[in-house]
């Protein structure tokens, strides 16, 4: 996942409201989101080559959501999926910031990441190419593919969308899905330099994503409300060649206690 943009209790209604663009090459299979056979509390999509997520949520109300970060030159391809830090974090019996924190141990083993992973009691967030647990305070954030809050042109744009969403009042999902289909590049001079040569970084700084071969797969709301309330909607993206329109899946929940749901 490539975009992250959340508001963490900034809402009198919702606790959490975060949306997402997950952007991956066309070519790699993707399951749609579904509760998991093999984790039946688990809700997200899933990565069928690596077998991990990049984001979900439990019917106990614990959430996680991944992005890479961006490093051409230090890539390994040989290091374990990073999408199985989510699906541990989620399935696993340690509180958000108690599996963060024992992550550090193995962190180095994985390319570079972010992770961010909260429930009701609270939002953590770790990257291996950082310092550290952060336990996150109420406010707005964003995440890309560099840390916590870098400010890339896409980042200051979708925190600012997403903070006059929530100004206006009810939070309607078809406006977040308009945040999270600004395709709009960054002019040249904005551009950060991640080497990857100026010709990808144009099409990356834009919030969905658009090239022949990669590009953003699916978008994703995850709303969890102060009664326990999760609203989970994905709307996934043919290549733009198949002409397909996009499919729309929705999962509405309460969140059960933790003594008798699922992780």
């Amino acid at each position: 996942m490539c975009f992250l943009v959340c508001a963490y209790r900034q809402h009198p209604r919702y606790r959490l409201v975060l949306v997402t663009n997950r952007d991956e090459f066309y070519q790699r299979p993707t399951a749609p989101a579904a509760f998991w056979d093999d984790e039946p509390g688990l809700l997200a999509g899933r990565d069928l080559q690596g077998g991990g997520t990049w984001m979900g949520v439990t019917r106990a109300g614990r959430f996680a959501a991944l992005t890479n970060y961006r490093e051409p030159g230090a890539h390994r391809p040989d290091a374990p999926t990073r999408g199985a830090l989510v699906t541990g974090c989620l399935a696993g019996e340690d509180d958000p910031r108690a599996f963060l924190e024992r992550l550090q141990a193995t962190a180095g083993r994985y390319n570079g990441f972010n992770l961010l992973a909260g429930d009701a009691d609270g939002l953590s967030y770790f990257s291996n190419r950082a310092s550290g647990v952060r336990t996150l305070a109420p406010g707005l954030y964003g995440l890309s593919n560099h840390l916590l809050d870098t400010p890339w042109p896409k980042l200051v744009r979708g925190k600012a969308a997403l903070a006059a969403l929530l100004e206006a009042g009810e939070v309607d999902p078809e406006a977040l899905f308009r945040l999270l289909a600004d395709d709009r590049e960054a002019p040249d001079d904005a551009l950060p330099d991640t080497g990857v040569g100026l010709k990808w970084e144009r099409a990356l700084s834009s919030i969905f994503i658009k090239s022949p071969v990669y590009g953003t797969r699916a978008s994703t709301l995850l709303l969890i409300d102060e009664a326990g309330r999760v609203t989970f909607i994905e709307r996934s993206y043919a290549p733009q060649a198949d002409g397909a329109p996009p499919r729309t899946l929705r999962f509405d929940f309460a969140v059960a206690p933790t003594t008798t749901a699922a992780k």
